[in-house]
């Protein structure tokens, strides 16, 4: 029980200066914190994405070339090589993943040591709020103040609500506050600012300056996060043993997953990601990413590097930088401090329930990530932190590629009367080897799942993962050309000067109609119409293109059916899209798991 009900604690203000990105780069800690050949594993990483998207350029430039390379020829290798070097990359990063979990070099998602009683410095617990839902907001603090003093870290660990909500949210809010810090077990304090300056951003920034003296590390979460007693606390003493670390970021599993599209993207997340993960990891090392939440920041190395500057210019490449975090992480190691990436258990967030919920989320994350192509020349990054930048930028940028590619080439087969489309003269082993690079990932996922049994049986069992993979590479190929065109859609937004505007993400799921969300969809089916007719151009052409005509006239449905919360229910209960449980209830999903790990594997950190 708290001794007392205050708002706040007692002001321990810590100064946060604006870092200067073309100036001389500051000092760094005399500290070597980069693990011992990581230069060797990321020149072996690009030599090998390197050398399967030279061989496959080589052999599509050898069939172009055959009566000469034109114009058309040339611009479409322009397009193909950065494109299948990019598919490459992922390959090749899922590859290294898949070998160290089989081969049991990396363990995994496993449990985090978490001994309360090595903490000798406190932890502040942040949550920010933007007129979130106030039931399953608290729900979450409720769940996780229990579970901290569980784990017997309730005098060394405070909860912060930061909100940046509206004043009639802010009302609700604070009434659930004063209901939930009367009964907590750890010390739960509430502010709202008047003023949303600079978002998320702002605010853990307002936090620091006001109350960061008093805590030597921060653990930084969104409104839809969840994390056990065990993580934080297992975060919170790796950060008093390793203090060259200035921060901890966790690989977040997907709960609360109700709809078609939500229990889809879970069972994707939990059967394929962990491969990626752990090659993400492997290359990576003191140079790993931020992405916002679940993450522990050590307060005082955050203070001095990450003060963000306002970028030159208006919205939507100038003004606040949105997507702050990749960039926060990269002022850290500039620093010197080292960022590493940990593959723990209890650690968990919400995904968007729809295909549209997710196109609108993704839509802001492009702005923010190519806001990043204007720091990529930021003074004193380490090499790794930019290349991050420079991933992180041309995601966004691919979908627009991959479509070019696709126009130029119909255009040239238009223009030649069929002779020249890039599916025709790309070589057969050229075309097979895309197929490994795009579902090989999935492969190797599904073989690391049914490997061990009782990860499998937590699945669903060996039928159970055939079914859910025979459902999901279906539906991955359908929502490839939709998302494509939707992230064409808004880089074109983008660059005509629109910028994105900071709204409440909705986190409820509801079922989208087809008349509903027909009317934003008429570039989609307009592509499809244009793909389909190729094939008065080329039938071999419209066959290899056809999975993307489906995908793009099927589009309203596919957005419809996925969104619906009863069929989710109904593919729940066929056995399909089954994952391990949580190993923390969840308030909102109200999920249980009552299993215990038979014994701890060692932790990896990147």
């Amino acid at each position: 029980m708290n001794r007392a009900l205050n708002p706040l604690p007692a002001e321990a203000p810590l100064a946060m200066p604006i870092q200067d990105l073309d100036g001389i780069a500051p000092g760094t800690i005399a500290v070597a914190t980069s693990p011992h050949g990581m230069l060797v594993k990321r020149l072996l990483l690009i030599a090998l994405t390197a050398m399967i998207g030279l061989a496959a350029s080589s052999e599509v430039r050898f069939a172009l070339s055959r009566d000469g390379l034109g114009v058309i020829d040339v611009i479409l290798l322009l397009f193909f090589v950065p494109l299948f070097c990019w598919i490459s990359f992922g390959f090749v990063t899922s590859m290294i993943g898949f070998l160290q979990l089989i081969s049991g070099k990396h363990p995994g998602f496993t449990a985090i040591p978490s001994p309360a009683s090595s903490l000798r410095h406190r932890t502040a617990v942040l949550m920010p709020v933007y007129n979130e839902s106030v039931e399953a907001t608290f729900g979450r603090v409720r769940a996780m103040t229990n579970s901290i003093a569980a784990a017997g870290a309730a005098e060394w660990i405070d909860f912060f609500v930061l909100s940046d909500s509206n004043a009639f949210h802010g009302k609700r809010e604070e009434a659930a506050w004063r209901e939930i810090a009367a009964e907590a077990p750890i010390n739960v304090y509430y502010r709202r600012r008047e003023k949303n300056i600079a978002r998320k951003p702002g605010n853990i920034a307002e936090w620091v300056q006001r109350f960061g003296g008093a805590y030597e590390n921060m653990l930084i979460l969104d409104a839809d996060s969840l994390m056990s007693g065990d993580a934080i606390v297992g975060m919170a003493a790796i950060m008093e043993e390793r203090p060259s670390i200035g921060l901890l970021q966790t690989v977040p599993m997907i709960i609360n997953a109700h709809t078609v599209f939500q229990r889809w993207m879970r069972f994707a997340s939990d059967a394929y990601g962990p491969i990626a993960s752990a090659g993400l990891l492997w290359w990576s090392g003191a140079e790993s990413n931020f992405w916002g939440h679940n993450a522990i920041v050590r307060t005082r190395a955050f203070a001095e590097a990450c003060g963000l500057p306002e970028l030159p210019g208006k919205p939507p490449f100038g003004g606040h930088i949105l997507s702050h975090d990749m960039l926060e992480s990269a002022l850290l190691r500039r620093r010197g401090w080292a960022v590493h990436m940990v593959m723990i258990d209890g650690s968990y967030e919400e995904f968007p329930p729809t295909i549209v919920d997710h196109a609108i989320r993704d839509r802001r994350w492009m702005q923010g990530n190519l806001q990043h192509l204007r720091l990529l020349d930021a003074s004193g990054l380490h090499w790794a932190s930019r290349l991050h930048l420079l991933i992180g930028a041309s995601a966004y940028l691919t979908s627009s590629g991959w479509l070019l590619l696709l126009l130029t080439s119909i255009a040239q087969a238009a223009a030649s009367k069929g002779g020249q489309l890039l599916g025709v003269v790309t070589p057969p082993s050229v075309l097979w080897l895309t197929v490994l690079l795009l579902f090989g990932p999935k492969a190797m996922g599904t073989i690391w799942v049914l490997a061990d049994g009782k990860r499998r049986r937590s699945f669903g069992g060996f039928g159970g993962v055939l079914r859910s993979v025979a459902l999901e590479v279906p539906l991955a190929i359908l929502l490839a050309p939709v998302t494509m065109v939707m992230q064409v859609k808004a880089l074109v937004g983008l660059a005509l000067g629109i910028p994105v505007h900071w709204n409440t993400q909705d986190r409820d799921a509801r079922r989208i109609s087809v008349r509903e969300v027909l009317p934003d969809l008429k570039e989609h089916i307009a592509l499809g119409l244009l793909f389909a007719a190729t094939v008065l151009i080329d039938p071999i052409t419209a066959l290899w293109l056809s999975p993307l005509t489906l995908g793009l006239l099927a589009s309203p449905w596919l957005i419809s059916l996925t969104s619906s919360q009863q069929i989710g229910d109904r593919a729940e209960r066929l056995g399909y899209f089954r994952v391990p449980a949580p190993t923390i209830d969840d308030p909102v999903e109200h999920a249980n798991d009552d299993a215990e790990e038979d014994g701890t594997p060692p932790l990896v950190i990147g």
